[in-house]
């Protein structure tokens, strides 16, 4: 697991939206109020490294799991698309898309542990990919883990948009996937084509 000494430092290098926790009207202020140094990251190179460092800290991966996504994406048609469905598609992360978990960590945490099924089998690889067709859900016997505590109840107020690839239901902590991530960099806010830019260098 990417251990992360300060998420707050990290953000306001890389940017709120890689962490959950600075994703906050309190951060944008405090961002709001510092002036950047001129020049930082200016370079083809600092942006790219940026770009890669942003990724690599929103999904909590290790800089040898991202390389090894981008390699591998790098064969296919479309080389962001598909790092972004690689990424996507990670069972903490379509854990934590779900809704099944209140963050990524939180989500790669229950996976490690234990307490995910992927089609009634239980799985402890936060990296296990999930494809089409699969059903998601909270093993039967951790479901009054303090880890889903509220779900149920919380759903209605829950205001995180859940993917159309996955068909939710939590009130049976259960989530199929129905589809696959499409990809574009202005919604989704990655810019992939930098990071391969950079492990092309």
């Amino acid at each position: 697991m990417l251990l992360i000494k300060s998420k707050f430092k990290i953000a306001k290098r890389l940017g709120a939206q890689i962490f959950e926790k600075t994703q906050s009207q309190k951060f944008a202020l405090s961002e709001a109020r510092m002036k950047r140094p001129k020049g930082r990251g200016a370079s083809d190179y600092g942006k790219q490294l940026l770009e890669k460092q942003r990724v690599r800290y929103t999904y909590g991966i290790s800089e040898k799991q991202l390389s090894k996504y981008a390699e591998a994406a790098f064969e296919e048609k479309d080389p962001p698309t598909a790092l972004h469905q690689a990424l996507e598609m990670r069972a903490d992360s379509a854990v934590y898309r779900a809704g099944l978990s209140p963050t990524r960590r939180a989500a790669r945490q229950a996976v490690s542990h234990g307490h995910i099924t992927v089609n009634g089998r239980r799985i402890t690889t936060p990296s296990y990919r999930v494809k089409v067709g699969d059903v998601v859900a909270v093993r039967e016997g951790s479901v009054k883990s303090p880890l889903f505590a509220g779900l149920v109840e919380a759903k209605e107020e829950n205001t995180r948009a859940i993917p159309q690839w996955l068909s939710v239901d939590l009130t049976i902590l259960k989530a199929e996937v129905t589809g696959v991530p499409s990809y574009d960099s202005v919604g989704v806010g990655l810019d992939y084509a930098t990071v391969f830019e950079f492990y092309s260098r």
